[in-house]
């Protein structure tokens, strides 16, 4: 493993057929994850993915080492995680949590506690319990120490509400 923090990014849950396979239960949206040869990590262990395919709103996996249903009702249960992915145009969580977060003109709002998952847009919370919708950002290039938004009237006013 590198140096940098592995993120979650889904769940196994019980075993597929005789041969090994499980299903996967993604908390990401990059299929990649599941994608032959991709490194992912359960505890202790570090497993290659051999195969995958979509199944039922999961992915059936298969990892190379795993053979039989027994090796793969051991997985159960473990999260997944992984090394972040290199994606210059995402901004990604693990990035935003920590960063200080001010409006163009210079106004301190608080520091990304959390980012909340919302259909519309996710939402930036904020340790001074304001919350911002991502949409608002518009300069993400301090990161991981700042973020410049700029929110439309009323959504940031000067008693912190």
């Amino acid at each position: 493993m590198g140096d940098r923090p592995l993120l979650e990014v889904g769940r196994i849950g019980r075993a597929h057929g005789l041969r090994g396979e499980v299903t996967v239960s993604l908390t990401t949206d990059r299929t990649e994850r599941v994608e032959p040869g991709a490194v992912l990590h359960a505890g202790d262990r570090t497993l290659t993915v051999v195969s995958s395919r979509p199944h039922q709103g999961r992915w059936i996996v298969a990892f190379d080492g795993v053979a039989g249903r027994e090796a793969a009702e051991d997985l159960r249960g473990d999260v997944l995680r992984a090394e972040p992915l290199d994606d210059p145009d995402a901004l990604w969580v693990h990035d935003l949590v920590g960063a200080r977060v001010v409006t163009a003109d210079g106004r301190e709002c608080g520091t990304v506690t959390e980012v909340v998952a919302n259909p519309a847009h996710d939402i930036l919370q904020l340790d001074t319990g304001r919350m911002v919708p991502v949409v608002f950002v518009v300069d993400e290039s301090g990161l991981p120490d700042r973020l410049v938004i700029d929110p439309p009237a009323g959504l940031i006013d000067d008693d912190g509400v």
